[in-house]
């Protein structure tokens, strides 16, 4: 794992774990890692992990240096040292952290073969599950749900043991998402008194006999519950939350694709890791690729790969994404911001799984599971023709809504003390400065809560208290305040023409227009509120 050691004036002030991708330094609170000086831009730089390496990107005027030099790009090194304005980091490429760990709540997990996911949302996950109940013979009545993919039954030391008159296996279950299929083994198993001599499926109560035996093979569907705290790098102790982390628990064990949806800063990368590391692909790789952040030019390039002198300034043969992910997950971040064109190319991807290098006609097939994840309205999007409708349906296979910080302020202590805890141990934040956290609306969220703290830190000390919080870091003689009004923009005036659409639709049923916007109803009644709808 990359890290960053940030120090001012010879002061060591703290350090910043780098997730893959990209990751911006600054002025602003838009920045990943917000910077307070007016010797840093508002945008000052970004380091960006790629297929060679990770890459440091010039974008201020006040210049970047990396060891002493001054640099629009620069290939980093363990050990380089960044000067921007009077902060300098340390980029370091090993060393442990405890942010390297992996929490129990995502520990990995085995692929679940054996059901199928119906559907997910912040109130429950529905599963099909199997269920094997006898019919007739000395168990009769009882039942088993069927935990594996493939199970043995028969006597002693099978799967499912039946009758120690049998043999070992007498037969074979297989389950795959939910469907059954008997495999003949050691005895005679009859259905429909034929002797099943091939794999067969089974379907809901037919009666399989084996010996003096008969059961029934039932589907049946299985809820989890609401009862998670953490999930991944990912805290939170508000229904809210808790119920994503046990949607995200319970998905990450299966290879449908994911579309993860939330306002930027919510945590939508750390819930694609967590999903990664809790499941059966956490040893493959993990690949990030910010679709904001590539050049239409080389999208094909990127995500696909190319051949050598496949165009100007292709001097080698290189992966794209999907090549570097084969085994792994592949998180398609700021899908939204993709063009019509460049989203039909990504579609034919995911709907064939075949991809072809740029200058090549050999198809390859990686084996790769998508997470998608957006700021935007995608439902809205494609209702205006600027997102594929076709592209939407193949990503959101199973959708993950993250809250905003506002809709769940009982999250926000806990967080900024797991915060502090990782980046900087030393600090402590005080109950006054906890209680002017969760006063404030949090325009950018986790983000903006994490800049806050470090600006505290760095600009007042170790002991963090309400006068040394900071929220607009452009105004920095300014206390506390509530998040400022913003003026009504284009997006708005659409976004409420469709929110009044849905309700007259639905004669004013919050809940049944929420769910025809693809948002829970928590933040449909946060936006009819901040848009002025009453009906």
């Amino acid at each position: 794992m990359a890290r960053l050691q940030f120090a001012e004036g010879g002061r060591s002030l703290f350090v910043q774990q780098l997730q893959p991708g990209r990751t911006l330094i600054g002025r602003s609170d838009r920045a990943d890692i917000a910077l307070p000086s007016d010797t840093v831009s508002r945008m000052h730089c970004f380091l960006e992990r790629r297929l060679d390496g990770w890459w440091l990107v010039d974008r201020s005027r006040n210049g970047t240096l990396v060891n002493g030099q001054a640099v629009t790009r620069h290939h980093l090194s363990h050990g380089d040292e960044l000067g921007l304005g009077v902060y300098t980091a340390t980029f370091m490429l090993h060393g442990e952290s405890t942010e390297d760990t992996v929490t129990v709540s995502a520990a990995p997990r085995p692929a679940a073969l054996h059901e199928a996911l119906l559907h997910a949302n912040p109130d429950h996950v529905a599963t099909v599950r199997v269920r094997l109940r006898f019919t007739s013979g000395p168990r009769a009545g009882e039942q088993i749900l069927l935990r594996r993919p493939r199970l043995s039954l028969g006597g002693r030391g099978a799967t499912i043991p039946i009758d120690e008159a049998l043999p070992v296996p007498a037969a074979h279950l297989r389950i795959v998402r939910g469907r059954v299929m008997v495999e003949p083994g050691a005895a005679a198993v009859m259905l429909d008194e034929v002797r099943i001599r091939d794999i067969t499926p089974i379907y809901d109560g037919e009666e399989v006999r084996l010996g003096d035996h008969a059961f029934v093979l039932e589907t049946m569907v299985d809820e989890a519950p609401r009862a998670m705290d953490s999930f991944g790098d990912m805290v939170g102790r508000s229904n809210a939350i808790r119920g994503v982390f046990a949607v995200l628990s319970r998905i990450a064990a299966h290879e449908d694709h994911v579309l993860i949806t939330g306002e930027s800063g919510t945590g939508k990368e750390l819930a694609a890791r967590g999903l990664h590391d809790g499941g059966p692909r956490h040893a493959s790789p993990f690949v990030t690729v910010n679709c904001a952040a590539i050049a239409d030019t080389l999208f094909e390039s990127e995500l696909f790969g190319h051949e050598k002198g496949a165009f100007t300034g292709a001097t080698s043969r290189q992966d794209g994404a999907f090549q570097s992910a084969d085994g792994g997950t592949l998180f398609l971040d700021e899908v939204g911001e993709l063009r019509l064109d460049l989203q039909a190319k990504l579609l034919r991807a995911l709907e064939s799984g075949e991809v072809r290098r740029v200058g090549s006609a050999r198809a390859e097939y990686p084996d790769v599971r998508v997470v998608a994840a957006t700021n935007r309205n995608l439902i809205a999007m494609v209702r205006e023709g600027t997102f594929r409708e076709d592209l939407y349906f193949r990503l959101a296979v199973l959708t993950v809504h993250l809250p905003p910080l506002r809709e769940r302020t009982s999250d926000i202590g806990p967080i900024a003390k797991v915060l502090l805890a990782r980046s900087l141990p030393d600090a402590r934040l005080m109950p006054d400065a906890e209680a002017a956290l969760a006063s404030y609306d949090w325009p950018g969220n986790i983000r903006e809560l994490r800049n806050v703290l470090r600006r505290a830190y760095v600009l007042h000390g170790k002991t963090i208290r309400t006068s040394g919080l900071v929220f607009h870091p452009w105004s920095f003689d300014q206390p506390p305040t509530a998040a400022p009004q913003k003026q009504p923009t284009p997006a708005d005036a659409q976004e409420r023409r469709l929110i009044v659409e849905a309700l007259e639709r639905h004669d004013g049923n919050r809940t049944h227009a929420a769910k025809a916007l693809g948002m829970p109803r928590s933040s449909l009644l946060y936006k009819m509120k901040r848009l002025g709808v009453t009906t």
